[in-house]
């Protein structure tokens, strides 16, 4: 169940994808939301990949699960914020669409992990 290290793991993978496909997006966004909603963007989706990794690091699948726990909250805040963006008119429906897919994909492998390692 375990990868050697936590760059192996496929959510850590995908994870730095969203980060990097968020960060282009957050350029996009007008100058006055610089220090309100891109750097909440920026730090959320800053935080999927770290608590994964921190989570890999510790030396409990009970530790491990909690950190999966909060990137999944992380993950949860970062959709919302893509979500905002389209109802603000910051970003269009095609800016988002790959943000928004690897939003449900890294999702998905959250909660799958979170399940195996909780049963």
């Amino acid at each position: 169940m375990f990868a050697k290290d936590h760059k192996d793991l496929i959510v850590w993978q995908k994870s730095m994808d969203l980060l990097v496909e968020v960060y282009r997006l957050v350029k996009k966004l007008p100058r006055e939301e610089t220090y309100a909603l891109s750097d909440q963007m920026r730090r959320a989706v800053v935080s999927i990949p770290s608590n994964i990794a921190e989570g890999r690091a510790r030396s409990s699948e009970k530790d491990y699960v909690r950190f999966l726990f909060i990137a999944r909250g992380s993950r949860a805040e970062v959709e919302t914020q893509l979500m905002a963006c389209l109802r603000l008119n910051y970003l269009s429906e095609s800016d988002v669409e790959q943000a928004l897919s690897l939003c449900d994909e890294v999702g998905r492998i959250l909660n799958s992990m979170i399940y195996k390692l909780s049963s």
